[in-house]
């Protein structure tokens, strides 16, 4: 019985050894990726340890240095009387580095221990994965909402450079209850935006997102927005507030506030209504045919109009169509930043039209809109969902009056925009909601962006 349990744990120790080599090998290799600025070092250090050898032999004279040298000699002539030098060279060379590259792995791997106890992923993926994001192009894309929230989400796999403009026109739900009160800009868009960029996503969001549910003025409250209105009253402005919580929450690329204007939208309905303040432009449920903001032309955050001009590439949307994406471009500056780039910038397109702001619109009205609210053209493009959603859900959004947007091709076409169709839908079989998918979205925004880069005319299909 104790014979075969120990054969058991040879094989099973054997096995290990096996499957572990090859990972550890892969691994070393990896430090030899080009681009990564570890070569360099390694060879740095190699030629300090020749430099430091030779110093002291001269220090000393060389006289303990000869003998070592001379017995070092008479061993590897021995050597080499029964292995050649074309195989005994190359071969000393091989573990020579071998030892080299050991040394460091093992080194990096011990400061990987300190700086990231609890991480299971090696010091090379990691810089891997911190070059390559950092290679990736410049990303602004613009909105609100969680639409933004759900882009930045799937971006940030893929660019590090990123940057997300938000509007600051909510005055709905704690959000507005914190303006009101306390005389600070609305935090509840650029909170989802932070937690969305964060590494440890996932406790972030369920930490920013959580709501009180007892205590005196604190039920209803979220506490990412008590956590940012805090940082804005230490930091002085909403600005420092959110490049102080950037720090505090590692993200990857930065948020940035269109405006740090106290601004309110107001909104014409075609039945004569004129509605002042986000939410209830939305709870009107009239159609819009022309909004602004209060103040009328809000002075832009100079850092988001720096972001727009060394852009590689501006999104917009996806999100409520008047108070998360035109309230930004309400911002003269902002229209106009855009307007100058000869970028590739493109529009996500809603799935569903939203009551109370684009009930029975289609593909062209979403682009017309957009036109005329900033009298300027700011993109070259829209994507839309390619199919349609299930029966059940299309039940669902039928009873809120709330429809897919149609794509009317030809007029899109006429507004001089190219299409680019691709299945981007995510949706729940219990609630039968759809949302777009944070990484499929992401993937086919930058396969077109590289795509535009070389076919610039044209539609696409993904």
């Amino acid at each position: 019985m104790s014979l075969s349990l120990f054969k058991q744990a040879l094989l099973v120790l054997s096995h290990e050894s096996r499957s572990r080599t090859p990972q550890r090998v892969n691994t070393w290799f990896k430090w030899l990726a080009p681009g990564l600025l570890v070569k360099r070092w390694l060879l740095l250090s190699a030629g300090g340890v020749l430099l430091t050898s030779l110093g002291l032999a001269i220090w000393v004279k060389l006289t303990p240095i000869y003998r070592l040298i001379q017995l070092i000699n008479d061993i590897l002539e021995k050597v080499a009387s029964f292995f050649p030098s074309y195989i005994s060279g190359p071969l000393v060379v091989a573990f020579g580095i071998l030892f080299i590259l050991w040394g460091h792995t093992r080194s990096f791997n011990a400061i990987t221990e300190v700086l990231k106890p609890a991480g299971d992923e090696e010091l090379i993926d990691m810089l891997l994965a911190h070059r390559r994001l950092n290679r990736g192009p410049k990303i602004v894309a613009i909105g609100g909402g969680t639409g933004l929230s759900t882009l930045l989400r799937g971006l940030k796999t893929y660019s590090a450079n990123l940057t997300a403009v938000v509007t600051v026109a909510d005055d709905g739900g704690s959000s507005g209850r914190l303006r009101r009160e306390i005389g600070v800009l609305p935090p509840g868009d650029i909170r989802n935006c932070l937690a969305a960029l964060a590494d440890e996503e996932k406790l972030l969001t369920e930490l920013f997102q959580y709501r009180f549910r007892a205590g005196d003025g604190l039920v209803g409250h979220s506490f990412g927005n008590l956590f940012l209105t805090a940082m804005s009253e230490v930091t002085g402005d909403l600005e420092r507030a959110i490049a102080a919580s950037s720090k505090v929450l590692a993200i990857r690329g930065r948020v940035l506030p269109a405006t740090l204007s106290d601004v309110r939208l107001w909104a014409e309905l075609a039945d004569g209504r004129c509605i002042e303040g986000e939410s209830k432009i939305t709870e009107a449920k009239g159609n819009i045919v022309k909004i602004g903001c209060i103040p009328a032309n809000p002075p832009a955050l100079p850092k988001a109009l720096q972001a727009i001009r060394e852009a590689d590439y501006i999104i917009i949307g996806p999100g409520s169509l008047y108070t998360s994406v035109i309230s930004n471009l309400l911002v003269p500056e902002i229209a106009e930043a855009i307007a100058e780039r000869q970028v590739p910038s493109i529009y996500v397109c809603n799935i569903m039209t939203q009551p109370g702001e684009t009930q029975g619109y289609t593909v062209s009205d979403h682009i017309r809109a957009i036109d005329e609210a900033c009298g300027k053209r700011l993109f070259n493009a829209v994507l839309v969902q390619r199919k349609s959603p299930s029966a059940n859900a299309l039940i669902r959004y039928a009873q809120e009056n709330s429809h897919p947007v149609f794509l009317d091709r030809e007029a899109v076409e006429q507004l001089g925009r190219r299409i680019v169709l691709a299945n981007v839908m995510d949706e729940d079989k219990n609630t039968a909601l759809v949302r777009h998918n944070s990484q499929r979205l992401a993937r086919v925004l930058l396969r077109w962006y590289s795509r535009a880069q070389s076919q610039p005319v044209g539609d696409f299909k993904f």
